[in-house]
């Protein structure tokens, strides 16, 4: 191509009718939390995926912060999570004052390694938090096995897992509870916005509880209590009414999103195996269990210097591609606390994965442009 494009990271995709989403959560007379489009947001996923309860939050880090709550964590509890995630997934149960222990990622996939997770745990474990990344499952069988021996809890973090699924089954649907990110960088999005999923049939009620400040107050809008009052620990983790109007309509779309983002997906994958076949990257392995969600596009380069100078050559000419990750266990606030075991792995792929630009309204020709790029880089 003689030109150059300008490709960003992501672009939210939004739908004309989106603009109405205020109107119609006024028109429907509530624009607080638990609404009616609240209500609606739910159930579809409850009915869609077959999730005990669903409650929707202000993002994916309310939802695990709930998780947090609900799991009874105090202070002295040892939760296993991986290193290679965001800071949300660590955050929430550091607030309730447990050790975090970081387990190492599996070699070839960035999903926490369930050989470790059993090596980790100890009489003080209470729980287990894994995070699908990419949306590609992470062993839950295996997962669920180690949690059921040693009577833990196990939360997904599925921020990105959104619609993807570990032998058929939907992830976020397996551990306990399951927790999602409706982040404008997300599949489906309302700027900000999460949900909890509560598989636990024991949770179902006190999920609410603290859903609602720690009130009974939506039994009470149920008429299920004559008054509602103080009765657990709790907060304010309801969004507005209007999100859930904005998340609905992205809802009533998922099938449309999803074909299209998968698309992608597939074109990126099928268009790079000739570079990953010189040996000059690697693609995502998806492993026989899983399935490929549409979240993002990555590939790993051999070395952190070499995937800084690709950032550079496709930034020059105007292609938005990023890393991920910096280890959580070799923070700046976290390092003192680490036990100082190595996890090399980890490591890795916080050094050398490339993210490439993803979203819905990106064209096939800017796909092609964007892999004739990075061919070229490896060409120069």
């Amino acid at each position: 191509m003689l030109f150059t494009m300008q490709i960003p990271f992501n672009k939210p995709y939004f739908p004309r009718t989106s603009m109405m989403a205020f109107y119609r959560a006024a028109k429907a007379g509530s624009m607080a939390g638990n609404g009616p489009y609240t209500r609606k947001c739910q159930r579809f996923f409850e009915e869609r995926y077959g999730f005990r309860k669903t409650l929707m939050t202000t993002s994916c880090t309310d939802a695990l912060e709930m998780a947090g709550l609900l799991t009874n964590i105090e202070p002295g509890d040892e939760v296993i999570l991986p290193s290679f995630t965001f800071v949300s997934t660590a955050n929430a149960f550091l607030l309730r004052g447990a050790k975090l222990v970081f387990a190492d990622t599996l070699p070839d996939i960035p999903n926490i390694n369930p050989k470790q997770i059993e090596a980790l745990v100890t009489s003080r474990t209470k729980a287990i938090v894994v995070v699908h990344y990419c949306g590609i499952a992470c062993e839950m069988d295996r997962i669920m096995e180690i949690a059921r021996k040693n009577n833990l809890v196990v939360i997904e973090d599925a921020a990105h897992a959104l619609d993807s699924f570990y032998n058929g089954k939907p992830l976020g649907s397996i551990g306990h509870y399951g927790t999602f990110s409706f982040h404008e960088t997300k599949n489906i999005f309302c700027g900000e916005g999460g949900l909890l999923a509560v598989n636990d049939a024991a949770s179902e009620k006190r999920a609410e509880i603290v859903w609602e400040k720690g009130t009974n107050r939506a039994a009470f809008y149920r008429g299920e209590v004559d008054k509602y009052g103080w009765v657990d620990k709790g907060s304010s983790f309801l969004p507005s009414d209007v999100l859930a109007s904005f998340l609905y309509l992205q809802l009533k779309m998922l099938e449309k999103i999803q074909g299209k983002r998968i698309a992608h997906w597939n074109r990126y994958n099928s268009l790079l195996k000739p570079v990953e076949e010189k040996g000059l990257l690697k693609l995502p392995v998806i492993p026989s269990f899983a399935t490929v969600n549409g979240n993002m596009f990555y590939f790993t380069l051999p070395s952190r210097e070499e995937r800084e100078k690709m950032l550079i050559f496709l930034r020059s000419h105007g292609i938005m591609a990023v890393f991920h990750y910096l280890p959580l266990h070799s923070s700046t606030f976290f390092l003192d606390k680490h036990d100082g075991r190595e996890l090399p792995f980890t490591d890795r792929f916080s050094d050398c994965i490339v993210r490439l630009p993803f979203y819905y309204g990106l064209k096939n020709r800017e796909i092609d442009y964007i892999v004739e790029m990075v061919g070229r880089f490896f060409n120069q």
